[in-house]
């Protein structure tokens, strides 16, 4: 996960916290986080990082429509994160 983007990291949270997410329903996720529209070209592309480096799967639903989920391995590298997270926002505010 540390060689993630910032971009990316915030995609793999919202794949997880989806049931069976399409490529839209992220896309809305992300407009809104991000408060900006998130072209096409951006989006997917990393997805695709995602997909490549294991941490999400992409199964096809229809013949215009992927589903995209979690991996095991995405699961314990977010995991991992929070936990890394938790731990130094505990020591800051110590």
């Amino acid at each position: 996960m540390h060689d993630l983007t910032g971009f990316q990291r915030d995609l793999l949270h919202i794949v997880h916290g989806l049931s069976e997410p399409h490529g839209l329903a992220i896309k809305e996720e992300i407009d809104e986080y991000y408060q900006q529209d998130i072209h096409h070209g951006r989006l997917y592309p990393n997805l695709d990082t995602l997909v490549e480096k294991g941490l999400v799967e992409k199964r096809e639903k229809d013949g215009r429509t992927n589903i995209y989920e979690t991996t095991h391995r995405g699961e314990r590298e977010l995991t991992a994160r929070s936990e890394w997270e938790s731990q130094h926002v505990t020591n800051q505010l110590s």
